[in-house]
């Protein structure tokens, strides 16, 4: 199985092989099944239904789609939101069988499993599930995120497709559409207004460490890369609602990173340096092997936190994300 070429996707990836940011190497068994049988969505079918996606493609049904399909990462936002989807497609499930971080709150036990890396999706099993509609976010507009470029056109017969944009957004304007979407599906919506309140509350938290310099990376073996803040709806947000986050003066094709070496590791200026979490990227301890890194002023001050990349687009996930984020950015201090 050889991975996407475009680079942007490895990083994008959680589990991607971050060292060349090319390969998407298979976690958990590959086979991306599961044996339990599908529960439905909890949306009801019960009337004519229309939804307009971000490729500006409008859906219209005869009834509200009540089997839907998604990509790991739009299932896990819709979940949030009261949808239960039947299926599930991309990183679900890690090499010792656990639920995959970027899976969030769904039950993988609950639903069918149709691939679990890059370029695998079970067709058949696909067509088995008789979906209403399959979903997926996308960062590149009109490319459906994991849906194999050579089976695309067969997953598109089977049912309505709906694509999710990401990068160039605030994290609360892809939350909203996956809000929409839930809503048109007639989900209940258990614990999101709290969750929003949450989330609006940390959110204002933020301006009070607007002077603190924030570099936002992810390490590989033999290259850090310090992501570029307008194309991560995540950073925007955090942007947005006042930190200051390093932008990369030269950014790699595809405008999502700047790769260095380590031994360039101190190219920027930082106080707080957060770290990706995903799967395939450097733990603290790994890098901190790295000399130049270790060296950091942030990184030597014990200023390094977790920067949780696989947060889903709803109001639960972004409310405990920044809430963390608000309590360790209290304990930091301007080093400058």
């Amino acid at each position: 199985m050889s991975g996407p070429v475009l680079p942007r996707r490895g990083f994008l990836s959680a589990t991607a092989g971050l060292a060349a940011a090319l390969t998407l190497a298979a976690c958990g068994d590959g086979t991306g099944a599961t044996s339990a049988t599908p529960a439905p969505s909890s949306a009801p079918a019960a009337q004519s239904w229309s939804f307009t996606d971000d490729r500006g493609k409008k859906i219209d049904l005869p009834k509200r789609p009540s089997r839907i399909v998604a990509q790991v990462g739009a299932a896990a936002a819709l979940w949030d939101f009261g949808v239960r989807p039947v299926g599930v497609f991309g990183p679900h499930k890690l090499k010792d069988g656990s639920k995959d971080p970027q899976a969030g709150n769904v039950d993988i036990t609950k639903v069918q499993g149709l691939g679990n890396v890059w370029d695998e999706f079970n067709v058949e099993q696909y067509i088995a599930l008789q979906p209403d509609l399959l979903v997926s976010s996308m960062y590149i507009k009109g490319t459906l995120w994991y849906v194999p470029e050579k089976s695309k056109d067969t997953i598109e017969q089977v049912a309505p497709t709906a694509g999710i944009m990401l990068p160039g957004r605030s994290a609360t304007e892809v939350i909203g559409k996956f809000e929409e979407l839930a809503t048109s599906l007639g989900a209940e919506m258990p614990g999101v207004a709290e969750a929003k309140a949450r989330m609006e509350a940390a959110t204002k938290e933020l301006a009070q460490f607007k002077d603190l310099k924030i570099l936002m990376m992810s390490g590989g073996p033999d290259a850090m890369w310090v992501v570029n803040p307008p194309e991560y709806p995540d950073i925007v947000h955090l942007t947005q609602a006042g930190l200051d986050v390093v932008t990369p003066s030269k950014v790699d094709e595809g405008g999502f990173f700047q790769t260095l070496s380590w031994e360039n590791a101190d190219t920027y200026d930082a106080d707080v340096i957060l770290y990706d979490t995903r799967t395939q990227s450097l733990k603290p301890e790994e890098m901190m092997k790295k000399p130049t890194f270790a060296k950091l002023p942030a990184v030597a001050a014990g200023q390094l936190y977790p920067w949780r990349a696989e947060v889903p687009f709803s109001y639960q996930g972004y409310a405990t994300f920044i809430e963390e984020l608000v309590t360790n950015l209290k304990k930091a201090r301007s080093l400058s």
